[in-house]
């Protein structure tokens, strides 16, 4: 069942969407070939701490870090470890945090230091792919609407979109309906209402769609050996359009 959420939760998931940009900054600027991305896991966990939050992916099911660090052909889920950045590295840093009571969640793909023009390609497509579902996300369309803007604009581009995993709804709890895939048929699936919350965060590969999980059971990798990147926002509906509660005007995210 979708929970529309009141003008009061809005702004605490806005709030708890504002310390993970901030975090996520944070990160950003650590990021640098040597080191290690349990490193980067406490950047973050000491500032999110310092807000009085918490890390919402500490603990849940299990996972054993604050948030989750995918490195190159790593699609989602990647556990913070003793692994050490390199140079040409892509990351998509994930981080999502409670406040108050209520969940706030993005993702960026980040670079360690010079990337190819390929793996470039990449990054900035998946990112638009984000940008043309957020403008898909208006009161009366469809959610089948913003899979399908997010998986015509990867494919045209020549890469491919996951299909395993999907986007959701937050609030009070971390996953909550709808679940939003990132491919569809225009016109179908749920009707988009104003006071909706939902993530969306397209995970696109360089080479083939499917994907496999390590013995860690949680990350998830290419079966290609080829690049990920993902991006992600915690997103609004209003009925003009979205308000993408996790960007802020003084931060690039």
């Amino acid at each position: 069942m979708v929970h529309l959420k009141t003008a009061t939760e809005i702004e605490r998931i806005r709030t708890s969407c504002r310390i993970a940009a901030d975090a996520m900054l944070a990160v950003s600027e650590e990021l640098k070939p040597g080191v290690t991305t349990l490193f980067l896991n406490q950047v973050a966990d000491q500032y999110i701490r310092s807000q009085n939050a918490v890390a919402s992916a500490l603990g849940y099911r299990g996972f054993p870090r604050s948030i989750c660090i995918s490195v190159n052909d790593e699609v989602v889920h990647g556990i913070p470890g003793e692994r050490v950045v390199q140079e040409g590295d892509i990351l998509a840093v994930d981080i999502a945090v409670k406040k108050d009571g209520y969940h706030g969640d993005m993702n960026v793909s980040m670079k360690a230091g010079e990337i190819t023009r390929q793996a470039q390609s990449l990054l900035d497509t998946t990112r638009q792919s984000l940008e043309e579902a957020i403008a898909a996300c208006v009161a009366g369309q469809r959610l089948g609407d913003v899979g399908h803007a997010i998986q015509s604009y990867v494919e045209e581009r020549g890469f491919s979109i996951v299909r395993e995993y999907c986007g959701h709804g937050i609030g009070r709890n971390f996953h909550e309906d709808p679940q939003l895939l990132h491919y569809g048929i225009a016109g179908t699936g749920c009707r988009l209402q104003a006071g909706m919350v939902f993530t969306i965060e397209p995970m696109v590969n360089e080479g083939r769609a499917e994907n496999r999980v390590l013995d860690d059971d949680w990350t998830a990798v290419t079966v290609d050996g080829k690049l990920s990147a993902q991006y992600e926002h915690t997103i609004l509906v209003t009925r003009d359009g979205s308000d993408v509660l996790s960007r802020f005007e003084d931060l690039p995210w």
